[in-house]
Order: structure tokens, then C-alpha cells, then sequence
């Protein structure tokens, strides 16, 4: 009886030492819930860079495309405008900044 007992704590022992690894080793269950989150997270991130490189290829081909779409992008990234075209900048009343003179446009002779 004695010997028995010293066998099944003799295997107890062993199915414990198997288990540790799983549970608590580095490659254990926590380790693979780190590596999923981890790996969702990136996928996230894969997707945003995805849509983000989707818009920026459609810009782009908007660009190549027409004199339209760069005529809009200089105005508003650069503030460009035609020589025939009158600046009106419109600012709230409870604004700090004091209004600034548009850039005058060189003088054009009237087409015939």
C-alpha cells in the first residue's frame, strides 16, 4: 500500500512538472494571449495603413489626372491664386489676429 501511494505521487508529481510549462512557462497560455493581442493590434494597424494608402493613391491619380485637382490643391495647401482673382479673407469678430493684406496681383491689360 505504502509502495502505491509513493507511485501516484511519484506521478502526480511528473503530470505537475509536464503542466508547468504550459501554464507558466514563456511559451505558455499567457504568452499566446499576448502574441494574439499583439498580432489583432497589428492587423489594425495593417488596416488603417491599407485605407490610408488607398486614399493617397486616389489623390495621387486626382493629381496626374487634371489641371483641376492641382489648381484646388495649390489654392488650398498653398494659398495660390490667379492673377484676375480677388483675396477675401473674413475673420469672426472675437478673433486676436488682425486681418491681413492679400498680395496685390500685378495690373493686366483688358483683353480685346
Amino acid at each position: 500500500m505504502r509502495r502505491l501511494r509513493w507511485v501516484t505521487v511519484v506521478l502526480l508529481a511528473a503530470l505537475a512538472l509536464m503542466q508547468w510549462p504550459l501554464w507558466l512557462g514563456e511559451r505558455g497560455w499567457p504568452a499566446v494571449h499576448r502574441l494574439r493581442d499583439q498580432l489583432r493590434a497589428q492587423l489594425q494597424a495593417n488596416e488603417r495603413a491599407r485605407q490610408d494608402n488607398e486614399a493617397l493613391s486616389a489623390r495621387a491619380n486626382d493629381l496626374r489626372s487634371g489641371a483641376q485637382a492641382v489648381q484646388g490643391s495649390a489654392r488650398s495647401e498653398m494659398g495660390m491664386m490667379e492673377p484676375d482673382e480677388v483675396f477675401v479673407q473674413v475673420l469672426p469678430a472675437s478673433s486676436p489676429l488682425p486681418p491681413v493684406a492679400a498680395p496685390s496681383a500685378p495690373a493686366r491689360k483688358p483683353r480685346r
